[in-house]
């Protein structure tokens, strides 16, 4: 049944936009990684973010993975400026005001330690005598910039975000810049849960952005 579909997940870059065409000759895109025709991202990342992006010419998978009313889990590990306190992390983790909408509750925790990950290029910009702290934010709503508009809003502006997992998906081993087919296992839980969800209304029928 799925013999003719592709089902990627690949590890995005910073400063790669994605989409397969060209705004700009100096922007790269996922054509710069990606060999195979025909598929699409669900949802994206900007081109300023890191980590997991899923990739299919399933246009019906897609459509119900992008809907609001899927409400998958995406994780992010979050580089902040300076070290929030608990209170910051009360307030990310029960919904803020980002423009005019409130975020829903989401799962924050502090980092004791700093995660595992290939160097940003370019890196970060570090201000002299100020710290760093890592979030691990856990959402299921994906509003456009959302992470970064969060943290400013609680006084902690953004200097990384990677998004390590959608789901069930994982970065796991795959390096940076590489993609790889989904397994038949993370596909059958793919397809399994987006059929567990209810048909979104056509009142409410707008796709949801990656941040």
């Amino acid at each position: 049944m799925t013999n003719h579909y592709r089902y990627i997940i690949f590890y995005k870059p910073y400063g790669v936009l994605s989409q397969f065409t060209k705004d700009a000759p100096t922007h790269s895109t996922l054509k710069d990684y990606i060999n195979v025709p025909d598929v699409y991202p669900v949802g994206r990342l900007d081109w300023d973010s890191e980590g997991l992006l899923l990739l299919t010419n399933d246009g019906q998978l897609q459509h119900r993975l992008a809907h609001p009313r899927f409400g998958h889990k995406r994780t992010y590990w979050v580089q902040v400026e300076r070290i929030p306190d608990a209170d910051a992390i009360k307030r990310l983790q029960t919904g803020v005001e980002i423009q005019d909408y409130r975020t829903q509750p989401a799962e924050v925790r502090l980092l004791t330690t700093e995660p595992q990950l290939p160097e940003r290029i370019p890196p970060i910009r570090f201000r002299k005598n100020v710290p760093t702290a890592w979030l691990e934010m856990t959402l299921t709503e994906g509003k456009n910039r959302q992470v970064r508009r969060m943290t400013a809003a609680v006084g902690f502006p953004t200097l990384r975000l990677v998004r390590v997992s959608i789901g069930h998906l994982q970065l796991d081993d795959l390096q940076l810049g590489q993609w790889r087919d989904l397994t038949t296992f993370e596909l059958q839980f793919l397809h399994n849960f987006s059929k567990s969800k209810s048909s979104p209304s056509k009142a409410n029928a707008r796709p949801s952005l990656e941040v």
